[in-house]
C-alpha cells in the first residue's frame, strides 16, 4: 500500500481509489477534502494517467498552489508541473490566450478588473446622455455580470421580452443598449472582463466543435473543488469538457454554499446525481478540526434547513468547552468584550495573536472591534480592505505597462494620458474618443495618425499629445528587449512618477513613493521566481498574475502575528483556534436584505454554519442590545440563529434574556389597577406605556437641570442613591462597580470600574446609570 494512502480514513481512501466515471465527494467542514482531492490526483498519476490529461479547478490560487506542492511530494516536482491546475478564471484565461484568434481577440488581450469596467460603463452612460442616478455604473455592471454568468449574451437579451420588460419596469430601458456598447467597446479594445473569461470560453466550446474535442481529449480526468460555489457558466463548461469521457469528480459541501450573490447556484451540487445517474457518492463526515461541542452545535443549526444533502458530520475530538454567548449593552461594549477576551485568552494560554479571528456579517461592523483592539494595544489585520494592487499609484503604473503589451486598451490609456499631469483635459479625451468611435479605431491609433485627423484642437494640445505618444512608442520599443522589471523601472523614470510625488511633500506622497518602490521589488521577485522555475517571466504573465490576484493569495509581508478581522464570506476555507462571531442580531445576521424568501434565509443559516465551523477550540457568539445605525442608537433583538442551537452546547456568559410571558403590546396593569370609569383609548405602544408607568411611580424634579425627569426607582441621575459598592449598568460601557462618588448637584461624579471598558469617571447628570445591585 502506498504510504500516502495510509494516512487516510476508510471514507477518504475509497474516494481516492475510485478511478473512472462520475463521482461526488460530499465533504463536511474540516473533513480533509483538500487531502482527498490532492491524493486522488497523485493516485491517478501513480496508476498511469498522464499528468497532462488531468484538469483540477479550484476557487483560489492559494488552494491550487498548496495542492500542487502536496502532489509534488508524492509524484515528483516535474510531473506535478504538467498538471492543468488553478482557478476557473486562470485556467480558462490560459485556454483563451491559445485560442483567442478564433473569437477575434489578440492573444495578449487585457483583462479588465472591476474598476476598469465601471470606468468604461460610466463613459458609455455619459456618451449616451443617460441619468447617472438612474443608471448607476456599478449597478449596471452587476446586471451585466449576472447576464454573462447566466449565459445571457447581448443577442439573448434582445430576444428575451421578459428581461427587457424587467428593465423597463425598473425605469432603466437602456440597459440592453449599454450592454451592447460595453461588449463592443471591450472587443475593440482587445479586452475581456472576469465574466468574459467564462462566457468566452463557453462561446469557444459551443461555436468550434473541433476545439471542444481538443480539450475533451486533453482533459480526460476533471476535478472541481468547492462545486457548491459554481455558477451556471462554470457548470456548463465543466459539463461540456467532461461529456466525452465522463471522468468527473466534484467535491463540495452544500452546507457551505454562501455565494449566491456572486451567481453561485447551489442546485449544481444538489442535482449532480440527476446529471450523472451512474454517479458514485462518497461522504466525508468525520471532522478533524473542531471539538464535538462545536460540531454538534453546527449540526443542530444546519438541520433547520430544508434544502440540503443527507449527511451527519461527527468527530472523535473531545467535547471541549461549550460555545460562549455574550449579550452586551451596545456594539461598543461588544467590541471591548472581544478585545478583553482575546487579551485574556492569549495571556492565559500563551497563544499567538494569529490564533484569533473576529467574523462579522458586514464590513461596517469592524469599526467598534478595531477601536477596542487599538485601545487594548492588540495588533490586527483587516482582510478585504483595499489591496496593494488597487492603490491609485500602483494602478497608474500598471496601466502604463498594460498599454505596452496591448495598445488598444482604452481604459488604461484614458487613465494615464494625463497622469502625471501634462495638460491634456477631459474635453480633449472626449474628442479622441469620438474620433476613435467614428473611424472604428482605438484611441492609440488615432494618436498615431493625429496629423491626418482633424480633431479641432489647438496646436499646444496637439503638441502635448504627440509628446505623450512619442514617449509611449519609445517605451514600446524598449519593452521588446527588457524584462518586466527593467521596463517598469524605465516607465517610472520616464513618466516622472517620483518627481511628481516629491513635489507634493506630504506624508501620503512619501507613502506612495514607498508603494512604487515595493511594486518594483514585487516585479523583480516575480520574474526571478518565474525564471528559476522555468516559467513565463514576461510582462504579460506578470500583469495576468496581478489581475487574477486575491487578498489571500498574496504573501503576508508583515511577519508579526495579528488578529484576523473579516466578513464571514471571506473566512471560507480558513480555521482558527478561537473564533468570535459578532453582531448576532435580527436584521443584521440574518441580514434584513436576505430574509424575504426561504432560500435566502437558508443561505444566511449556511453562512452562520460556515462561521461557527471555522473554530477549532473555542467559539464566542456575541450580540448587542443596542447598536448605532445612521448615527442613532436603536434597539436590537437577538438573532434567531442563537435560538436554533441546542442549549446543551451553549454557555451564557451573561444571563439569557428571558422572553416575558406577557402581552408585549398591552400592560395588564391598565386593567387591574385602572380606576372606575376609565375610558380606553387606541392601543398604546410599549415605549409610551413604560413612560406612563414610570411617571406614576416617581417624579424627580431638578431645578439645576431646569426640566422634569421621569424615572423608575432603579433609575438615577445624580441623587444620593448611588453609592460606593453599587453595581450599575451604562448604555455603552455595560456593567460596572461604583468605586466612589464625589461632588455635588450637577457636578456630582462617580468613579466606576467597568468589566470591559475599564475605569471611568462619569458625571451622574448625563450618565443615566441604572442601579442593578
Amino acid at each position: 500500500m502506498n504510504s500516502y494512502l495510509d494516512s487516510l480514513n476508510d471514507a477518504q481512501k475509497q474516494a481516492v481509489l475510485q478511478k473512472d466515471g462520475p463521482m461526488i465527494i460530499i465533504a463536511g467542514a474540516g473533513s480533509g477534502k483538500t487531502r482527498v482531492l490532492t491524493y486522488r490526483i497523485a493516485h491517478l498519476m501513480k496508476q498511469g494517467v498522464d499528468s497532462f490529461n488531468i484538469l483540477s479547478l479550484t476557487f483560489t490560487n492559494k488552494a491550487a498552489k498548496e495542492m500542487k506542492k502536496r502532489i509534488a511530494s508524492v509524484v515528483g516536482d516535474g510531473e506535478a508541473k504538467n498538471l492543468w491546475m488553478g482557478t476557473f478564471h486562470s485556467v480558462f484565461a490560459r485556454i483563451l490566450r491559445s485560442e483567442a484568434d478564433k473569437l477575434g481577440f489578440p492573444s495578449n488581450f487585457t483583462i479588465y478588473d472591476t474598476q476598469d469596467s465601471v470606468r468604461l460603463i460610466s463613459a458609455i452612460i455619459k456618451e449616451m446622455g443617460l441619468d447617472k442616478e438612474r443608471y448607476k455604473p456599478k449597478q449596471i455592471l452587476g446586471r451585466i455580470s449576472s447576464f454573462k454568468n447566466s449565459l445571457v449574451t447581448v443577442r439573448a437579451y434582445f430576444n428575451s421580452a421578459d428581461m427587457q420588460e424587467a428593465d423597463m419596469h425598473a425605469s432603466r430601458p437602456k440597459v440592453g443598449e449599454i450592454y451592447k456598447e460595453y461588449v463592443a467597446r471591450c472587443f475593440k479594445a482587445g479586452a475581456m472582463d472576469f465574466d468574459d473569461l467564462l462566457l468566452r470560453t463557453n462561446e469557444l466550446l459551443a461555436r468550434f466543435p473541433e476545439t471542444l474535442a481538443k480539450y475533451q481529449n486533453r482533459f480526460r480526468y476533471i476535478m472541481v473543488d468547492e462545486y457548491q460555489d459554481t455558477n451556471h457558466s462554470q457548470y456548463i463548461i465543466v459539463r461540456a469538457l467532461a461529456d466525452k469521457f465522463g471522468n468527473i469528480c466534484v467535491v463540495g459541501d452544500d452546507s457551505q454554499s454562501i455565494y449566491s450573490f456572486r451567481g453561485a447556484n447551489i442546485q449544481n451540487i444538489l442535482n449532480f446525481q440527476k446529471d450523472y445517474p451512474d454517479v458514485k457518492t462518497f461522504k466525508l463526515e468525520q471532522n478533524y478540526r473542531s471539538t464535538s461541542n462545536i460540531v454538534n452545535a453546527a449540526n443542530s443549526i444546519i438541520a433547520k434547513n430544508k434544502t440540503k444533502l443527507d449527511k451527519e458530520v461527527w468527530t472523535e475530538n473531545g467535547a471541549g468547552e461549550a460555545i460562549n454567548v455574550m449579550r452586551t449593552i451596545s456594539d461598543g461594549e461588544e467590541g471591548r468584550f472581544v478585545a478583553q477576551s482575546i487579551w485574556e485568552n492569549q495571556m492565559n494560554n500563551q497563544l499567538s495573536l494569529d490564533s484569533f479571528c473576529v467574523l462579522y456579517r458586514t464590513n461596517s461592523q469592524s469599526r467598534a472591534i478595531e477601536d477596542a483592539l487599538r485601545k487594548k494595544g492588540i495588533d490586527y489585520k483587516i482582510y478585504g480592505g483595499i489591496s496593494f494592487y488597487q492603490r491609485k499609484e500602483i494602478k497608474d503604473i500598471l496601466s502604463y505597462l498594460r498599454i505596452l503589451i496591448n495598445p488598444n486598451d482604452e481604459e488604461a490609456l484614458k487613465r494615464i494620458i494625463n497622469y502625471p499631469a501634462r495638460g491634456i483635459g477631459a474635453t480633449t479625451i472626449d474628442k479622441l474618443t469620438i474620433a476613435a468611435n467614428h473611424y472604428k479605431k482605438s484611441i492609440f491609433d488615432v494618436l498615431k495618425y493625429i496629423d491626418k485627423i482633424d480633431l479641432k484642437i489647438n496646436a499646444g494640445t496637439k503638441n502635448k499629445l504627440q509628446n505623450f505618444m512619442n514617449m509611449m512608442l519609445r517605451l514600446q520599443i524598449e519593452s521588446q528587449t527588457k524584462n518586466a522589471f527593467e521596463i517598469a523601472e524605465v516607465v517610472v523614470k520616464e513618466a516622472k512618477f517620483i518627481k511628481d510625488l516629491e513635489k507634493d511633500g506630504t506624508p501620503e506622497a512619501v507613502s506612495k513613493v514607498e508603494n512604487i518602490q515595493e511594486l518594483l521589488n514585487g516585479i523583480k521577485d516575480f520574474i526571478t521566481d518565474k525564471i528559476e522555475q522555468g516559467e513565463d517571466a514576461s510582462l504579460t504573465s506578470f500583469l495576468e498574475d496581478v489581475a487574477l490576484a486575491t487578498d489571500f493569495d498574496s504573501e503576508k509581508k508583515d511577519d508579526e502575528p495579528t488578529v484576523s478581522l473579516m466578513t464571514i464570506h471571506q473566512s471560507k476555507g480558513l480555521e482558527y483556534l478561537y473564533v468570535y462571531v459578532v453582531g448576532l442580531e435580527e436584521n443584521l445576521f440574518p441580514s434584513a436584505m436576505s430574509m424575504s424568501t426561504r432560500s435566502e434565509l437558508e443561505e444566511e443559516r449556511r453562512l452562520f454554519y460556515v462561521a461557527l465551523t471555522r473554530a477549532e477550540k473555542a467559539a464566542f457568539l456575541t450580540y448587542a442590545q443596542t447598536r448605532y445605525r445612521w448615527g442613532k442608537l436603536v434597539d436590537a433583538e437577538p438573532s434567531r440563529f442563537l435560538e436554533e442551537i441546542d442549549d446543551q452546547y451553549l454557555h451564557y456568559l451573561t444571563p439569557k434574556a428571558p422572553e416575558p410571558a406577557i402581552n408585549r403590546f398591552v400592560d395588564k396593569s391598565i386593567f387591574e389597577d385602572a380606576p372606575k370609569g376609565i375610558r380606553f383609548q387606541k392601543p398604546i405602544q410599549r415605549k409610551k406605556m413604560e413612560r406612563d408607568v414610570a411617571q406614576k411611580k416617581e417624579i424627580v424634579v431638578s431645578s439645576n437641570l431646569k426640566k422634569v425627569s421621569l424615572v423608575s426607582p432603579k433609575m438615577n441621575l445624580f441623587d444620593g442613591d448611588i453609592i460606593a459598592g453599587n453595581i450599575v449598568e451604562h448604555n455603552r460601557f455595560g456593567t460596572g462597580t461604583v468605586l466612589g462618588v464625589e461632588g455635588k448637584g450637577p457636578d456630582k461624579k462617580a468613579e466606576i470600574q467597568f468589566a470591559t471598558a475599564g475605569k471611568k469617571k462619569l458625571l451622574l447628570q448625563f450618565a443615566k446609570l441604572k442601579v442593578i445591585g
